[in-house]
């Protein structure tokens, strides 16, 4: 009977389908880097199969692009930032933030190391560049003004997004929202080494850097806990694995094999969220306060209705 019972096992497998998976479209934040860490190698290991999801990332035509596509339905995640997050919310777009990717700050003020601005104050009178109206220059001046300065004190010019450049040709003293982990790694393989000053050491409140948003009315609650499940999986692989964790993200595609992402992933991995799916609701009310004080938002928003942990009974 054994053989017999062995070929009916092989037959059964052959004629029953696997069982489905559940379809995830990501869109990220921009083109794919070592920012996206976790996603990658969750898809790579095979995390996400494990979990039944079958993801999807895609990289957005424009930055500003990803929350309005979550928030339309026509993705069920978007990477996005906890200040466009506010921003977003205040606009009317129905977004809540789901999960962590980078729970730091990474963007920075930058001045080159070898120019005269040695401390925040050397910038009175001079420019600083910036890439994106409005929260950057809301966390621009609460930096000033932590260091006695006023807006008024700076010429503040728009760069679009030539930040590292406008620095090293000298159109701007500074430039607010290079990301330490990767404009502060092109000034140095350009052979100009910048000096970072980080918001949350002056005057602005600590933030989640990348944070995955999605339609609460739209989403999947438990296809997205299973997705965090597995990118935790991934965050805790990099964490005890980052030089084999670089090699198989940096095979996944020739283009991602470079001396500037090399240097960006031994910058990257040690902010990756570990607790993807948990949230400080203290960090988003903080923020939410700072920006309404600053006179960026209304205010009022509550925590519950920024973020939410999708993992929670």
């Amino acid at each position: 009977m054994k053989p017999i019972f062995a070929a009916l096992c092989l037959w059964c497998a052959a004629v029953v389908p696997a069982a489905a998976q559940d379809r995830l479209t990501v869109m990220l934040d921009w083109f794919t880097n070592p920012d996206h860490g976790p996603v990658v190698i969750a898809q790579e290991l095979g995390y996400f199969a494990r979990a039944g999801l079958e993801v999807e990332t895609v990289s957005p035509a424009d930055p500003n692009d990803p929350p309005r596509m979550a928030a339309a339905g026509r993705v069920d995640l978007a990477v996005s930032y906890q200040p466009q997050l506010h921003l977003s919310r205040h606009a009317g777009l129905p977004l809540v933030r789901v999960g962590t990717l980078i729970s730091t700050p990474l963007s920075c003020l930058v001045v080159l190391a070898d120019g005269p601005v040695e401390t925040l104050t050397d910038l009175k009178g001079g420019k600083v560049g910036f890439a994106v109206a409005g929260v950057q220059e809301v966390m621009l001046n609460a930096m000033l003004a932590n260091a006695g300065l006023a807006p008024e004190d700076v010429q503040q010019i728009n760069v679009g997004w030539s930040i590292s450049p406008a620095l090293m040709s000298g159109q701007v003293d500074g430039v607010i929202g290079a990301f330490r982990n990767f404009e502060l790694n092109h000034l140095a393989m350009e052979g100009r080494p910048g000096r970072c000053f980080n918001p949350e050491e002056q005057g602005v409140p600590a933030y989640d850097e990348l944070i995955y948003v999605a339609n609460p009315d739209r989403m999947n609650r438990d296809a997205i806990a299973r997705f965090l499940r597995a990118t935790e999986r991934a965050a805790a692989f990099i964490l005890n694995h980052p030089d084999r964790a670089w090699e198989i993200f940096a095979a996944t595609a020739p283009e991602l094999d470079t001396e500037l992402n090399r240097r960006a992933w031994a910058d990257t991995w040690p902010r990756f969220a570990t607790r993807p799916a948990a949230m400080d609701a203290g960090r988003y009310a903080r923020f939410e306060a700072f920006l309404a004080e600053a006179g960026a938002t209304q205010g009022g928003l509550p925590v519950a209705d920024l973020a939410i942990d999708v993992t929670a009974p």
